[in-house]
């Protein structure tokens, strides 16, 4: 039944829909249905309706038998669902450290009210309302009133000529095409591959499970959406890969520094280059235990190819128990929305050829 679910989400929400209601759409419009405001019965409960930002006090993190600090276990995003990543205008010349619990708290309660008053125009078919198991992200905890922690003034810094250069060609280029030629043209989610990283890792309308695997030598980080696992040695002394090869998830080498694995990720391809970065990109994660029920999570981008500075944002991920663990995201099974998309594409086209004027040859 998981599966069924999860594949049927993914084909909604990633594309037209069902073929159902594909041939619903070609046999004439259906009289839209009106979205009712979710009644906070139908909220589901979350494991700590209450803001998560605090750090356990001499929090002495627990260790494997083979003596690495403990980070395996089932974690979520969902408690920062509803966080700004940069810092809003309401708290120009603050800093983070700057917010109190009170503000947090505050703060918190506001994003779920909006949260709850938004649902009903979250589904891509006018006056629907999506179903309430697709969302992760009621009663969200959150631990920052915004996500960029570094620069102190919360803002991601500017980007270099050399990475608007590289971006605007990337941009026309993309340009000359349709939104969807070919399948190529969709982006890589759409058509079930990947999120990349560290996409794969922020808050979305479901699908925020991650599960950390621990051994001698390795730790496994696998996500939910989109079914991936990442595999990072911890020897510390084995080199990136060379620097002709290129990966989705880039390529991945961790040590620990004290309680805190230590993960940098350099050799991206530019199909997942995040916010624009260059192949210079080097990624750097700190996962840092800071509770028995919460893991920080900071992640730092380097490359002066792209940005004046290095820069990271940081967040909480909430640990679970494993009753949370990730779902089988069975993406393709359900994606008819990428069918969808193609065919409505081939069919524009073939409109457009059909009532385009005819040229001098007589041709269309």
């Amino acid at each position: 039944m998981k599966t069924s679910l999860v594949a049927l989400t993914c084909g909604l929400v990633f594309g037209l829909g069902t073929p159902h209601a594909h041939a619903q759409a070609q046999a004439g419009p259906a009289t839209p249905k009106t979205a009712q405001p979710i009644r906070p019965e139908e909220v589901g409960q979350r494991l700590r309706p209450a803001p998560s930002g605090v750090r356990a006090k001499n929090y002495v993190v627990p260790r494997t038998p083979w003596g690495d600090p403990q980070v395996a276990g089932v974690y979520s995003s969902s408690d920062e669902s509803g966080v700004p990543f940069e810092r809003p205008s309401e708290f120009d010349g603050r800093t983070l450290a700057d917010i109190t619990p009170a503000e947090l708290a505050e703060l918190t309660r506001q994003r779920q009210q909006q949260t709850v008053q938004r649902a009903p125009t979250l589904s891509e078919f006018p006056g629907a309302t999506s179903p309430m198991h697709w969302f992760e992200f009621y009663n969200a905890a959150n631990s920052h009133a915004w996500l960029v922690s570094d620069p102190p003034d919360g803002h991601v810094p500017a980007s270099t000529p050399e990475a608007n250069a590289r971006n605007g060609a990337l941009t026309a280029a993309r340009q000359a095409r349709g939104p969807a030629d070919a399948a190529e043209d969709r982006s890589l989610w759409d058509r079930c591959i990947t999120r990349g990283i560290p996409g794969s890792m922020l808050p979305t309308l479901y699908g925020n499970s991650y599960e950390f695997h621990q051994g001698p030598g390795y730790v496994a980080i696998r996500y939910e959406m989109v079914n991936e696992t990442r595999i990072v040695p911890l020897d510390g002394a084995r080199p990136h890969v060379g620097g002709r090869i290129r990966e989705y998830l880039g390529d991945a080498r961790g040590h620990f520094e004290g309680a805190t694995l230590v993960v940098e990720t350099t050799n991206f391809t530019d199909k997942t280059a995040y916010r624009g970065a260059g192949p210079s990109l080097k990624m750097i994660e700190r996962f840092t235990p800071v509770s028995p029920v919460a893991m920080e999570w900071a992640v730092t981008f380097e490359d002066a190819h792209t940005w004046a500075r290095p820069w990271t944002f940081t967040m909480w991920l909430t640990k679970t128990d494993d009753s949370q663990r990730p779902f089988e995201y069975a993406c393709h099974e359900g994606n008819y929305g990428l069918r969808n998309i193609l065919s409505s594409a081939r069919a524009d086209d073939a409109a457009h050829r059909v009532g385009a004027p005819e040229t001098d040859e007589g041709e269309r």
